[in-house]
């Protein structure tokens, strides 16, 4: 999962889906972090590989949102007191 999101652009892809409202993303809000379109598109893959998205397409437009476990178990494994950490950040 970390290393998934260890990619600059990947980071920023993630967090920009996991920000917008409603909880999903479509890629054409997105794309713009300074990559082109196919390597966003890539970056994109990368991440649903990872289990750290998924994605539906609808029409031409392909909506992408975080999986409701990820953030949970990253909270955990970053959570101060936590047996799978060292409890700091």
């Amino acid at each position: 999962m970390f290393k998934a999101l260890g990619d600059p652009v990947r980071l920023r892809l993630f967090s920009l889906v996991a920000s917008h409202a409603g909880g999903e993303a479509c890629v054409c809000d997105i794309s713009d972090v300074g990559v082109s379109q196919p390597t966003v598109s890539h970056h994109l893959k990368k991440l649903k590989q990872a289990g750290l998205l998924s994605s539906e397409r609808r029409g031409t437009w392909v909506y992408y949102r975080v999986e409701p476990s990820v953030l949970a178990a990253m909270g955990h494994l970053l959570s101060p007191g936590s047996p799978s950490g060292s409890g700091s950040v």
